[in-house]
């Protein structure tokens, strides 16, 4: 199997036509005929069903067209990266994202990119970590901001803080009320909005850990899948969420419906690490991946030094007395 071949194949499925595929390709439509064909014979199932005017993909061919296309991008990037490895100037900056990352470190980083002097065009991902590390040794990313799991930091790791727990609480929650650190126990009797175990399941298990260890088990009514959907659930009223301190800068996203908590010391810590692009063994990193490298290093440490500051967040003020009322 070829390149061409694949082209051949998207032409002709985007088009819904051998004629009009032979003639945006500039070729024959009897030899474009025995290419599909030569192609069909060696992924061993049909691709297209032969209409009187023109083709209809198979389920199969459905499902190829969406590798072929895949398959067709990758080896154009392949050849933009090895000119621009050439060169020595890259112009795209490929990012790996977990969901919290976006709020909390990407823009700090973006920034200070622009301030670098980098025009280089920025393309992101979300990613859990375990895939974000795959792509990285894989040469599929430059750059990754991840949660490695706890008990060891990934070799990949350029850089990490401390990214304590803390509570969020629906603003007129009793738990709202005090600015001071919270004992987790004092949440044993809430409702909690928990994160869905299929899709973060690491995250998932620490945070139900973090409570037995408080000496209960979590009262999870609600699941959901991103940190943004958590916390919009607890705006709601629906329960309290355990999430990391770098949450609480998406409070103006949340319309001031949540407030929170800074919880005592536990021995649970949810970390923000920043992974950089891997080195072969034996080879220095070239000066482009390390200059990036230190950007996102310096753009997560000034999140850090953010989150040394005590929360800020505060249940809103209770209505002042009606005149004339105690």
């Amino acid at each position: 199997m070829e390149l061409r071949h694949l082209r051949y194949f998207v032409t002709t499925a985007e088009l819904g036509s051998i004629t009009r595929a032979s003639e945006k390709l500039c070729m024959a439509q009897p030899p474009l005929s025995a290419q599909l064909k030569q192609l069909e014979d060696e992924v061993g199932v049909a691709l297209f069903t032969r209409l009187a005017r023109g083709v209809r993909l198979t389920e199969a061919g459905v499902s190829f067209l969406e590798d072929a296309r895949a398959i067709l991008a990758r080896a154009q990037q392949a050849t933009v990266r090895a000119r621009e490895r050439q060169s020595g100037e890259r112009a795209s900056l490929r990012i790996g994202l977990v969901p919290s990352a976006i709020h909390s470190v990407l823009p700090g980083f973006l920034r200070r990119l622009r301030e670098a002097g980098f025009t280089v065009r920025v393309e992101a991902r979300e990613m859990i970590t375990s895939l974000q590390q795959l792509a990285l040794r894989n040469d599929e990313l430059d750059l990754g901001f991840a949660r490695p799991a706890v008990g060891g930091v990934p070799l990949e790791t350029a850089a990490v803080i401390d990214d304590p727990y803390c509570l969020a609480v629906p603003a007129a929650h009793p738990l709202a009320a005090s600015p001071a650190p919270l004992a987790l126990e004092q949440a044993a009797q809430a409702h909690f909005v928990g994160f869905a175990r299929h899709q973060m399941a690491d995250y998932f298990d620490r945070t139900v850990a973090l409570c037995q260890e408080a000496g209960f088990t979590p009262d999870i009514r609600c699941e959901a899948g991103q940190f943004v959907s958590v916390l919009a659930l607890v705006a709601a009223g629906l329960g309290v969420a355990i999430v990391p301190s770098s949450l609480s800068m998406l409070d103006k996203l949340a319309g001031g419906a949540v407030v929170f908590r800074q919880l005592e010391a536990a021995q649970g810590k949810s970390r923000l690490a920043v992974l950089a692009a891997l080195v072969r063994a034996g080879q220095p990193q070239d000066v482009w991946s390390a200059r990036i490298a230190q950007l996102a290093a310096e753009a997560l440490n000034e999140l850090g030094q953010r989150l040394r500051a005590p929360i800020v967040s505060r249940a809103p003020a209770p209505p002042l007395p009606r005149e004339g009322r105690a």
